[in-house]
């Protein structure tokens, strides 16, 4: 069955996600602000929710519309062929959003359209009342000047919940941004290795405030090939039209895939033992505790010893520092780090916008992401090629 798929994106990741939809083999038709439009079927569904490491959640789209008035978007809502997505027992609750548009009300759009779909579904299944005991299908709204996008969530959970985080600290790093970070870099082991670099030397990975390991953890779980979505669950997994048969196959095939030959050179530090011990559990968790070596220690005590390396990191900023002294002096570490170490690059996402000014070095890229509701910058300083410094 020839579908429409729709990845979401935090702000400023379209770029990533649709280059991991390419490379899973899939035709984009368009990338939008939050969210990439690709083509696909029913295997796809189950792949990208296996493994697309950046997205946010993976929709089918059913339909898009204008509308300014409330009838006009039941008439079209209740045109689109519902019962050829949801069963007669399938629960298909309605949620969505509302921007700059004349139907400004978000609980009376979902009224709408949840009556919308009832109506066509009792007309089709000749009844009066659904008990919606089955499987969920989740009904998706975006209105953006009266224009209104109509989906159905295939993921259920976002897909940042990958099932590892067994310990927490406090404000964790969603794992699609974790993973978006190290896919930004040049770390080279494993799948990250970008074919202009094939031949360097392997690179040392690096979290200097590593807290509880969402980084290193996405990075070895790259290097590994561990799909992300391996060990949890999908709202589409119980849609009677996707057969079960994919979800075993492609799974194993994951499953299969994982790659533990070779050694990671990962490390973590924090200063703090109880993020020490989460990034340890959660790390085993994942199935790469051996891979990543994570130690107690205050990141100014940190010497990079290796030839080659990277930091990637996300320094405690605002209400998580409470000290500017404190964040200055992590800088002037970093900044001597880059200074001693030409082969090392650092890469590091931040609120602080005086960054380049506490490094004494311009960044050789920045790009604008968002750490939850926070703007940030992910500043990028890359090394010397070796051999060059």
């Amino acid at each position: 069955m020839k579908l429409e798929l729709i990845a979401t994106a935090t702000f400023g990741l379209e770029a990533v996600v649709k280059r991991e939809i390419q490379n899973l083999g899939y035709t984009v038709i368009r990338t939008e602000d939050g969210r990439v439009t690709y083509q696909g079927d029913e295997r796809a569904i189950v792949r990208s929710n296996l493994w697309l490491r950046t997205a946010d959640r993976v929709y089918l789209r059913i339909g898009e519309l204008d509308a300014k008035t409330f009838e006009e978007l039941f008439q079209q809502i209740k045109g689109f062929p519902w019962e050829k997505w949801i069963p007669v027992d399938g629960a298909f609750p309605v949620v969505g959003t509302s921007v700059k548009s004349t139907l400004h009300s978000v609980p009376s759009c979902q009224s709408i359209i949840k009556k919308a779909i009832v109506s066509r579904l009792s007309d089709f299944y000749c009844v009066d009342r659904f008990e919606e005991s089955g499987a969920e299908y989740r009904v998706r709204f975006s209105i953006l000047k009266d224009h209104v996008t109509v989906m159905l969530d295939t993921s259920g959970s976002g897909l940042h919940k990958r099932g590892y985080r067994v310990r927490d600290v406090a404000a964790p790093m969603k794992e699609t941004l974790a993973a978006a970070l190290v896919q930004l870099s040049y770390w080279k082991d494993g799948a990250m290795r970008p074919e202009k670099y094939r031949n360097d030397p392997p690179r040392m990975l690096v979290d200097t405030c590593c807290g509880s390991g969402t980084i290193l953890i996405e990075a070895a779980m790259m290097a590994r090939n561990i799909a992300p979505g391996l060990n949890r669950s999908f709202a589409a997994m119980k849609w009677d039209w996707i057969p079960e048969s994919l979800w075993k196959e492609e799974r194993k095939k994951a499953f299969q895939e994982v790659d533990y030959d070779g050694e990671l050179l990962i490390k973590g530090f924090d200063i703090d033992e109880r993020a020490v011990e989460a990034a340890r559990e959660n790390a085993e968790e994942a199935g790469v505790g051996d891979d990543i070596r994570i130690s107690k220690m205050d990141m100014k005590k940190f010497r990079a010893e290796e030839d080659h390396g990277i930091i990637i990191t996300n320094p405690p900023y605002g209400e998580r520092i409470g000290d500017d002294e404190k964040i200055q002096k992590i800088y002037r570490k970093l900044a001597g780090i880059l200074e001693n170490r030409p082969t090392w690059s650092l890469f590091l996402i931040t609120t602080d916008k005086k960054l380049e000014e506490s490094l004494g070095r311009k960044a050789d890229r920045r790009r604008k992401l968002y750490n939850g509701r926070l703007e940030t910058q992910y500043y990028q300083f890359h090394s010397a090629r070796p051999g060059k410094e």
